[in-house]
């Protein structure tokens, strides 16, 4: 059978050789430690489990449900909105509810794009955002996202016959995988810069909860005009450790979240009401559950920190996300260096690659492992390598 051509002109699954270095390691009995998928291992907040325990019994939640999302839930992400950032949205035409923001990201694509088009997409960046773009005809302009552009993209240096071509813009801040941050200043620029070529922006916002030292993360829908031009992305994934519950939305411009909605209503059947319930537990009940998570994810941050000084390195602490992105040591590409880290310590790490071209020379640890496990992994590398910059 021939697989249709979309299909085969998506690359190929960079972690293939990593994932099958980790299954020969596994058969021999090896005690393998990830620090690369960015699933929280913190449970759940108890008040949001109970909610979808009570919620599953009730037989009116066990129909199908509305595609846009049930209006309750809309209304507490509206209302988050504007306690969180002053935002005030209308619940019925400015919000959508997905099935996780991931099937968002991909689906904006699908809208908007055609073949021939051009979509900007961040490097590195997650990868949802160039798949859903190519899977939709659309041809993929990276913007690098450098470290001495603190990982922002440089919009001055989109050429001229690129953005007058461009339909879609993808960002993420905070940012996955690097942890950048921005200021509402960077968003005043993007939202000139897309009504200057009449580009839609998607802004990735799944982190915005997840910051330290006090920054605070804006919300793109803050800044003036931003409306205008596009839609945010959130999820409670990582807030509040719900990665599985596949609950999330999209907020911003009414003919956007519109157009969103009508693709979902044609390929989805909404999210189950109970898990919608939970979130409204969620986004309404306590928060002192979301600055606990933080702390915890602060305390793992500084052991990181300090296992990768003893084995040389001296990085900065991003203000934001659950990663550190590291650069590698002199001589090896990313995937390499993962290969090597794996092979010699039985840990796994991120290579940069995978999270496009840009992203090598660097790789990513995630912090979603207890303290215990998280300071084995560096004693390990550290027996392994010593100082890897002697």
């Amino acid at each position: 059978m021939k697989v249709a051509e979309r299909l085969a002109a998506l690359p190929p699954y960079l972690f293939a050789r990593i994932e099958q270095k980790i299954e020969e390691l596994e058969e021999k009995n090896v005690d393998v430690i990830s620090l690369g998928i960015g699933d929280p291992d913190l449970p759940t907040p108890p008040h949001i489990v109970q909610v979808l325990q009570e919620q599953v019994k009730n037989p009116e939640n066990h129909r199908y449900p509305s595609s846009a999302g049930m209006l309750a839930f809309r209304r507490s992400v509206a209302d988050w909105y504007q306690g969180r950032f002053q935002v005030e949205l209308d619940p019925s035409t400015e919000v959508v509810t997905l099935i996780g923001s991931k099937e968002g990201l991909a689906h904006i694509s699908f809208c908007y794009l055609q073949d021939g088009d051009t979509a900007l997409i961040p490097d590195p960046g997650y990868p949802v955002y160039g798949i859903g773009a190519a899977l939709a005809g659309a041809k993929n302009y990276l913007l690098p996202l450098k470290e001495e552009n603190g990982f922002l993209p440089d919009l001055r240096n989109i050429p001229t016959d690129v953005s007058k071509n461009a339909k879609l813009m993808f960002l993420n801040y905070p940012n996955n995988p690097t942890g950048a941050t921005c200021d509402q200043s960077f968003f005043e620029d993007v939202v000139e810069y897309a009504k200057s070529f009449d580009i839609i922006v998607c802004h990735d916002a799944a982190y915005s909860e997840i910051t330290y030292n006090d920054y605070d993360a804006p919300s793109f829908l803050q800044v003036p005009g931003a409306r205008d031009v596009g839609i945010e992305f959130h999820s409670l994934s990582k807030t509040y450790n719900m990665t599985g519950w596949r609950l999330g939305w999209a907020a911003g411009n009414r003919e956007l979240i519109r157009s969103l909605t009508t693709i979902k209503s044609n390929i989805d059947s909404g999210v189950f009401q109970a898990v919608q319930y939970a979130g409204i537990a969620a986004l309404e009940g306590p928060q002192d559950c979301v600055a606990e998570m933080k702390r915890i994810y602060e305390e793992r941050r500084q052991i990181a920190l300090q296992g990768l000084k003893e084995l040389g390195w001296n990085i900065s602490l991003p203000k934001g996300t659950i990663y550190l992105w590291v650069p590698v040591p002199p001589g090896f590409n990313s995937t390499e260096f993962a290969e090597l880290v794996l092979e010699k310590a039985a840990v796994v790490i991120t290579p940069g690659l995978g999270y496009g071209k840009y992203g090598d020379g660097y790789f990513r640890i995630s912090l979603t492992l207890d303290t215990e496990r998280l300071q084995e992994a560096f004693a390990r590398m550290k027996k392994a390598f010593g100082s890897l910059f002697d």
